[in-house]
């Protein structure tokens, strides 16, 4: 008979109360499905106090993760516990060096030292699976490491933080400001107290780097990423995009290109036909273009405790079965250099919308100072403004929003030319700038 998978798990929150309920739910189940029976043997948290509303009290329990790690009445080391650094990075390299397989939904852990855990699990001959390090309960890892390894990818793109698509989304639905979203994100618990991390980009930045090294067989790379978030997105934006047939997402674009892997996290302008504009509210999704199977997308649920703990739970069972997968798809020593490619050379078209005192000749030195840059403009619309004054010393009522569409053009030439326009005296405020994707 063969002996059961015995588990440590390291980090009691929202995911790990969810895995342990799951386990127990489907014990019987997970047995036959992989052969053997799975079992929790220990634990380790923070408070061993808490109520959690399950039943812990069979499970040894361990104040330090990293001895928990190293116990050896344990084959798995599922990490919970978060963050890049501290008890999460030492646990896990206690769990590696002990021979010990690691499952862990840390995408935190794995952009910035996930190249040298690789590393390590190789050298000890062990596992990490990290399904639910992107895109919650979306089964993206495994597609692109082991579904698509017949295929050359050449872009993986998606929306990878539910916060922001929550935000967004409501801004189109009821035309209300960022703001107001925020504050409801964060009522409803969608958004921490601190919501920086998923707003500004940084959430989505750490998951598309370790999507890039698994689609392009790259060392995983995140500090490179350009990056911007939501916070400067406002109604106008909004309305804009709905009336020009868009909608603006917050996007991770990974894009293999002849100067190297074209990395970006940013607001995007989506045709609202396309299948990733569809996705709305706290829903993740992910789209791969392969060459031997087109393009194919994959949406669900990016975070929550039942969908994170199924991918958990998926990796465990894995592991159970024997199975024996490189963490980054190739051996270390394979994967190449992720050589950055300049984003001011990022080529497409561009949605720009800039304020104006409204006073003659302010449009046609707009539209000169794009053709000076052979930017050709798809539209150029007068919109009104809203109440809201723009506080510029330069600023003189009334005001003017005027809105240009371009057609495929650089993002150097996009910036010379607002640059030249804020040295003509014209614009008021800050210019607005979004991407536009045609997907």
């Amino acid at each position: 008979m063969v002996a059961p998978l015995k588990l440590g798990l390291a980090g009691l929150g929202t995911v790990g109360v969810s895995v342990v309920k799951r386990l127990h739910k489907l014990e019987n189940e997970l047995a036959v499905k992989s052969g053997r029976s799975i079992k929790i043997t220990a634990i380790s948290a923070r408070s061993r106090n808490k109520d959690r509303g399950v039943d812990l009290s069979g499970y040894e329990w361990f104040d330090d993760p990293a001895d928990l790690a190293k116990s050896d009445d344990i084959d798995v080391f599922v990490e919970l516990i978060g963050g890049d650094n501290g008890p999460a990075e030492s646990s896990v390299r206690a769990a590696i060096k002990a021979g010990k397989h690691v499952v862990t939904a840390n995408k935190a852990l794995l952009a910035k030292h996930g190249n040298e855990l690789s590393r390590l699990a190789e050298e000890n001959n062990v596992c990490i699976n990290f399904e639910a390090a992107v895109a919650g309960g979306i089964p993206i890892v495994k597609t692109l490491r082991e579904g698509m390894a017949s295929n050359n990818v050449t872009r993986v793109y998606g929306i990878l933080n539910g916060t922001c698509n929550y935000i967004l989304t409501r801004m189109e639905d009821e035309g209300i400001s960022f703001a107001d979203c925020l504050a409801d994100a964060q009522r409803l618990g969608y958004a921490e107290a601190d919501p920086t991390f998923d707003i500004e980009g940084n959430d989505t930045a750490h998951k598309l780097a370790i999507l890039a090294s698994l689609a392009f067989g790259t060392e995983i790379e995140a500090d490179t990423i350009f990056l911007e978030g939501i916070t400067s997105i406002t109604t106008a934006d909004i309305a804009a995009a709905d009336d020009l047939g868009f909608r603006i997402k917050l996007l991770g674009v990974a894009v293999k290109t002849d100067t190297g892997i074209e990395q970006r996290v940013h607001p995007t302008m989506v045709p609202k036909e396309s299948e990733i504009a569809q996705i709305s509210d706290v829903t993740n999704a992910v789209a791969i273009d392969g060459d031997a199977i087109g393009s194919i997308t994959l949406a669900g649920p990016g975070a929550g405790g039942d969908a994170t703990a199924s991918a958990v739970v998926a990796d465990v069972v894995d592991i159970a079965r024997g199975l024996m997968i490189k963490p980054l798809g190739l051996p270390v020593s394979e994967l190449v250099p992720n050589v950055r490619a300049k984003m001011r050379a990022h080529s497409g078209g561009y949605y720009i919308r800039v304020t104006v005192n409204d006073r003659p000749g302010a449009f046609a030195a707009i539209a000169q100072r794009m053709a000076e840059q052979d930017i050709s403009l798809e539209s150029i619309v007068q919109r009104k403004r809203a109440s809201s004054k723009p506080s510029s010393p330069k600023a003189e009522p009334p005001y003017k929003d005027i809105v240009l569409l371009t057609y495929k053009t650089t993002e150097e030439a996009v910036r010379k030319a607002l640059q030249a326009m804020e040295n003509d005296g014209h614009i008021v405020a800050s210019p607005q700038m979004i991407r536009i994707e045609r997907l």
